[in-house]
């Protein structure tokens, strides 16, 4: 091809203008044929840097992207190791009529899946920004057309709003061809998931934007996909339940407000090593302990899969280097089936008798067969660069190539020579000398200091002396990568001494050429089992996905072995006994105070009210958990639990402001509050938290939210709130009660209970008592005091339509519970079930006895 590739990086807030920068020397090529191996060895040979920097190789030849990024979000895919996420996503929106229909591609650098999706979004653009913040991409490729006339989308201008960490690229908008897109998926995709094609071939945009990514991911990685090696999965957001940007923030699923992962859901849950099957595990510890044995062996298998299907554009030594341990990745992963094979094999559980199958193919014996071939039986991988630098040296079996056993052989003696000169050096200054290896400096020598006469001085011979942290290092002429000469001794005094006297230059230079020699001879016996591996990626594949699943069914197992969890049921309502949250329990462990829940079609909406530092925003965010932990699969801590499965979890918590939007509090309580209202549906669960700062426009969003049958808890200081259970039969009232303490040394002091109690708060002007323990000036509490008894106003007594109303709603409320009781007919055996219906009935006289309304709310 010769067309040139156009990229512009557009700037983040904080910096000026819009910057495209024409590539006119890049341009994407397909790999060249490796055909003459032995010229292309001298050619690299003659132009390696010892010190391993072109860690980038050709891609050096690439033009560097724009340079007017912030350097906190300037983030090049070059290197995703400096990056905390390795995905690209590209995004490509319909123009016209066809305005809102998005399509989205994403890769990820270490994990070759293709995921492509194409939806129908809202002005908002709510469905891409939960995809976005799920994939959290650390670069998003967008047309051109994104920023004509100088001006942006909306789309764009949404994006940087919501994630201004991001780094956006825009690429000229001919790349989002949807006929290149479906090329690229025919000739890519693996013969296992080629049923893709015909769900996303009506699909204009998700095509558009899968041939943008895949270019522009050549272009910037320096490297294409093997044919029929590519993952494609083309992801819908049916069956699955939404959860808002504020939502996840505010209920601190993946990190907490002051950024610790520990003291989150994700850390709670998170104990992994890279149909209900977990009380399989629960039941058979045995199981449990064998799955985790094995499950820890396993290195990262997607990172392996994407380097096995990625073919450099340019060899050179590196990229010879990391196929040969990719290689042997892969043989210490094919031995590992064998074992997870038997541990499930005596499982009963539907989904593991599932990964059973897909570990008994039989292609994983063929491609242990096919590298058995060619890579020695003890070759593995190990920990420690010098552990694999041998393991990579004679992977290949010997006898297969005459030059390769010639440059290993040569690469022994050399090695043997460095540990003969330390041991000569080691007679001749009486010095306790060990070989050492890195990867910057070669063979080296150091000395422990516990092991170093005190007050000796370091010989002439030792150079370039430099303290590293807690060691000394330095060299000689003939242990050294070439380097600057020093003459300096050196008295060791340290407590730890790591002295560095690296073997001669002549030496190191021979046994770096050697191992250049052997990795570029390996190479081309090291690409014919890469294809055989490629022509079975399919059963990686599953692999892959079966050994991330046992990985995540042993942390859910897990989590119940800390503390005391219960299976979750799923009915028609959301039923909790002594519900804890799962990170505030971890952090107070057995003092945190269980609560009950209750929500169904009927009685759908709860008010909470009481004090401040009740409780109530804990409880809230609480059952919201519960939920996610539920139809995520885990059990969940409670004695017992029944949800109903929501489609959408919305949340309106908090109360900051935006100066950069200027919005004020109230402003930005209203925009959440609205963003719920427009998304509510009829199965969604709502968290309200300190709804709005007047009480007329807080009723009136409760009003419109009990039009729904979603399950709504709101709380509130409100105490007009409260009275929305004497108009709405499915509106509850519950507090958490404070217990005030007076005494004569102390004063008045409060315990919070932090029990959940039916009905409204009793307690008035309970903000002036909270103030009363403070630090405030007793002065002002008086004054406040004073004000009340000044502004009260007498309430009218109950009208006989207020009583006539609360013996209605109890027993409404006793109809809906003998029906929940009904659908829950497991609960009790036939004795229990009369013992609860006797008390039923003398808690229905008690309740319909009394009036409702004889306190004072």
């Amino acid at each position: 091809m010769s067309e040139t590739f156009v990229v512009s990086k557009s700037q983040t807030p904080g910096t000026s203008g819009e910057e495209e920068l024409s590539q006119n020397n890049s341009k994407f090529l397909h790999p060249a044929a490796y055909t003459d191996a032995t010229k292309k060895c001298r050619k690299q040979w003659s132009t390696l840097n010892c010190n391993s920097a072109q860690r980038t190789g050709g891609r050096q030849s690439s033009t560097s992207l724009s340079t007017g990024e912030r350097s906190s979000v300037s983030k090049s895919s070059t290197t995703p190791q400096s990056c905390a996420n390795t995905k690209i996503v590209a995004i490509v929106e319909g123009r016209g009529i066809a305005r809102g229909e998005i399509g989205m591609a994403c890769i990820d650098i270490k994990n070759p899946v293709l995921l492509l999706s194409q939806f129908a979004d809202t002005q908002a653009y709510l469905r891409l920004a939960v995809q976005l913040n799920v994939l959290k991409p650390f670069e998003v490729v967008m047309p051109n057309t994104s920023l004509e006339h100088g001006s942006k989308t909306k789309l764009l201008c949404r994006i940087r709003e919501l994630f201004p960490e991001m780094t956006t690229v825009t690429v000229q908008r001919k790349y989002f061809n949807e006929t290149k897109g479906l090329q690229y998926i025919q000739e890519l995709c693996a013969s296992e998931y080629k049923t893709v094609e015909i769900e996303v071939s009506p699909k204009y945009y998700c095509l558009a934007a899968c041939a943008a990514l895949l270019k522009f991911f050549e272009f910037k990685q320096n490297v294409t996909f093997a044919c029929n090696s590519l993952k494609v999965v083309y992801c819908t957001s049916a069956d699955t339940t939404m959860i808002s940007m504020a939502t996840a923030r505010h209920l601190e699923l993946v990190t907490n407000e002051l950024g610790k992962v520990e003291h989150c859901l994700y850390g709670i849950l998170n104990h992994t090593l890279t149909p209900d099957c977990i009380s399989e595990l629960i039941d058979k510890e045995e199981l449990f302990y064998d799955l985790k044995s094995v499950i820890g062996k396993f290195v990262d298998t997607e990172h392996l899969l994407s380097l096995c299907i990625q073919i450099p554009k340019e060899e050179n030594v590196r990229n010879c280097e990391q196929k040969i341990a990719n290689v042997i990745c892969m043989k210490h992963t094919l031995e590992l089936v064998k074992p997870l094979r038997n541990c499930l094999e005596s499982c009963s559980n539907a989904l593991f008798q599932t990964y059973f199958q897909i570990l008994s193919d039989e292609r994983f014996l063929k491609l242990q067969e096919k590298i058995g071939l060619v890579i020695h039986t003890d070759a593995q991988w190990q920990k420690g660069v010098l552990n694999m630098h041998m393991q990579k040296c004679f992977a290949v079996k010997p006898n297969i190539n005459g030059l390769l056993d010639v440059a290993r052989r040569a690469y022994s003696e050399s090695v043997n020579d460095v540990s003969d000169i330390v041991k000569q050096l080691e007679k001749q200054y009486n010095l306790p000398l060990q070989v050492g290896y890195s990867a910057m400096c070669g063979f080296f020598i150091q000395i422990p200091c516990k092991l170093m006469p005190a007050e000796k001085i370091l010989p002439q011979i030792f150079l370039k002396v430099n303290k590293y942290k807690n060691f000394i290092t330095c060299t000689t002429e003939d242990l050294l990568f070439p380097a600057t000469r020093c003459c300096d001794s050196v008295l060791l005094k340290r407590k730890h001494l790591f002295l560095v006297y690296t073997l001669q230059i002549k030496l190191n230079d021979r046994i770096q050429e050697s191992l250049n020699e052997i990795y570029l001879m390996s190479d081309i016996i090291i690409n014919e089992v890469l294809n055989e591996i490629r022509e079975h990626i399919g059963c990686l594949y599953n692999l892959t996905e079966a050994v991330s699943s046992i990985d995540f069914l042993l942390s859910l197992a897990h989590v119940y072995t800390l503390s005391d969890h219960v299976r979750p049921e799923f009915s028609t309502s959301l039923a909790i006994k002594n519900g804890r949250h799962p990170v505030i329990e971890k952090i107070c462990g057995t003092t945190f105070m269980p609560n009950n829940a209750f929500l169904c079609e009927e009685m759908n909406f709860m008010i909470l009210t009481g004090a401040n530092m009740s409780g109530k925003s804990t409880y809230l965010k609480q059952l919201a958990v519960l939920q996610i932990m539920a139809q995520m699969g885990s059990y969940v801590p409670a004695e017992f639990a029944s949800f109903r499965i929501a489609d959408q979890i919305l949340t309106r918590i908090g109360s900051s402001s935006d100066i950069e939007k200027n919005y004020s509090t109230f402003m930005l309580q209203m925009k959440e509050a609205n963003f719920v209202l427009q998304h509510t549906t009829e199965k969604s669960l709502i968290i309200m938290d300190e709804l709005g700062k007047g009480c007329a426009i807080a009723y009136a969003i409760c009003e419109e939210l009990l039009k729904t049958k979603a399950f709504v808890l709101c709380s509130t200081h409100f105490s007009q709130l409260t009275q929305l259970a004497s108009v709405y039969p499915n509106v509850e009232n519950y507090h958490f009660s404070v217990e005030y303490i007076l005494d004569k040394t102390k004063g008045c002091t409060c315990n919070f209970t932090h029990t959940l109690t039916p009905g409204p708060c009793k307690e008035k002007y309970y903000g002036i008592k909270i103030a009363e323990i403070s630090t405030l000036p007793q002065s002002i509490v008086l004054e406040a005091k004073r004000l009340v008894t000044t502004w009260s106003e007498t309430r009218s007594p109950d009208s006989e339509d207020d009583v006539s109303y609360g013996e209605n709603k109890e027993k409404i409320k006793l109809a809906i519970h003998l029906i929940q009781l009904a659908q829950q007919d497991t609960l009790f055996d036939l004795e229990g079930l009369k013992e609860h219906l006797r008390n039923l009935q003398a808690q229905f006289k008690i309740n319909t006895t009394v009036s409702p309304h004889s306190d004072d709310i």
